[in-house]
């Protein structure tokens, strides 16, 4: 047998090498062209997806207002129970999107539904559609449109609120729901004085008298009390008026004595409140029994009683500790809420006030409300709503170890900050 040739290591041609064939032209040509076709069809692909995507954004529109429709039928269903979903359905689709176009063509059939469950609803169902009515002020703004929903609704709500017959709960709900329309849709100065006093005879129903004798109140009375006094200092932020602010601030520290927690934070936070509309008048202003008051503040602030519940007694300190610095030093603990990419900072009483009777109703949909109501933006003076879409909202976002960095940091500085307040350490006449 012949040996076989060594392969050179040199250079030169490495075996036999089969030259460029029209085979291999035409099968690179396929393999161009069809890498063209696929990204061509990719393309297409991409723009038949934005396509459906609109569509099925469409659909969905169309069927949340079909959704909407159907509740706004049911609330004049003969059953109680159908007509309480209906009115959840519409509280919860009011409190967490912007439906003014829809509910503007709607709100008398609205507003007349709302009327017919208030008067011949019960208890719950009358609840839910007084808190129907608020949020549907609250989408139409301030304006004509609200103006006639509310001229429509006022006076059911005051005669509900001074029936002593009626549900004491439903009650409750009209004296909340009432300071709150208020605020919103009323449009004669005179009139948000009528309904402050309206408030006024209810919650006086709680002061302790001059003689030191407690009125005798159950705790639903109490909470519609606590309720009224709320809408009044709401209602108080919008006219003040110092003849009433001067005639209630010698009066209100009975409320402090208040066997209901919740009453005596009411009462504290609405002090807070008067100080601070008079010292914006008078930053001079010196009052009368000022230690006996501070003592009383500052007693509620480090309260240890064994008889209040534990919770009720965290909660009561913290708020005291923050109505004492208003009162002594006419200082206020500022609180950040942060939306989308804009931050709205409380560093008032008379804005926390604001902020939560709206929160109240609104609840988890209060950042969307703040971010999108034209009405709630003009209230907090916000601006006009930005427009952002949603791909520069994801460019300004920040990375999560930037985040993760973030919250690892203000988890230590509040921590820090939270020490010199613990109730193991300043409450040790509880243990």
């Amino acid at each position: 047998m012949p040996r076989t040739k060594k392969r050179s290591g040199r250079g030169g041609q490495q075996g036999n090498v089969q030259p460029f064939s029209d085979e291999d032209s035409s099968i690179e040509t396929l393999s161009h062209c069809s890498s063209l076709s696929e990204r061509t069809s990719a393309a297409e692909e991409g723009g038949m997806d934005k396509v459906l995507s609109g569509e099925t954004e469409e659909m969905a529109q169309e069927d949340f207002q079909y959704k909407l429709k159907v509740y706004i039928d049911s609330t004049v269903d003969k059953s109680a129970k159908t007509r309480q979903g209906a009115l959840d359905g519409l509280k919860t689709a009011m409190a967490t999107k912007i439906l003014y176009e829809f509910i503007s063509e709607r709100r008398m059939t609205i507003t007349d539904s709302i009327e017919r469950c208030l008067k011949k609803g019960k208890g719950v169902e009358q609840c839910a559609a007084a808190s129907l009515a608020c949020l549907l002020c609250i989408q139409l703004g301030s304006g004509i449109e609200s103006e006639e929903v509310f001229k429509t609704l006022k006076p059911i709500f005051k005669t509900i609120l001074n029936d002593g017959a009626a549900n004491i709960q439903a009650r409750q709900a009209c004296a909340t729901s009432l300071g709150l329309c208020t605020l919103v849709a009323e449009d004669d100065i005179m009139d948000v004085y009528a309904t402050m006093e309206c408030f006024e005879s209810l919650f006086t129903h709680s002061y302790v008298r001059e003689d030191g004798s407690r009125p005798s109140v159950n705790p639903q009375t109490t909470q519609l009390h606590t309720n009224a006094l709320l809408s009044w200092a709401l209602l108080l932020t919008i006219c003040t008026a110092c003849a009433i602010v001067f005639r209630h601030l010698a009066k209100l520290p009975r409320l402090l004595e208040n066997d209901d927690v919740n009453m005596r934070i009411a009462a504290g936070e609405t002090i807070a409140l008067l100080f601070e509309l008079i010292r914006d008048v008078d930053p001079e202003f010196d009052y009368d029994d000022w230690e006996q008051l501070c003592e009383q503040l500052n007693a509620l602030a480090t309260d240890c009683n064994k008889h209040r519940a534990k919770t009720d007694k965290r909660k009561q300190r913290s708020v005291f500790r923050d109505v004492l610095k208003a009162v002594e030093e006419g200082d206020f603990q500022s609180e950040t809420i942060r939306f989308a990419t804009e931050r709205m900072v409380i560093d008032s009483w008379v804005k926390k006030r604001t902020y939560d009777a709206f929160r109240e109703f609104v609840g988890s949909g209060m950042n969307y409300h703040l971010q999108a109501n034209e009405f709630i933006r003009d209230v907090f003076e916000l601006g006009p709503p930005m427009l952002i879409d949603s791909a520069a909202l994801k460019a300004m976002k920040s990375s999560r170890l930037e985040r993760h960095l973030y919250n690892a940091a203000a988890f230590k500085a509040r921590t820090k900050a939270r020490n010199k307040f613990r109730d193991k350490r300043v409450d040790v006449g509880e243990f």
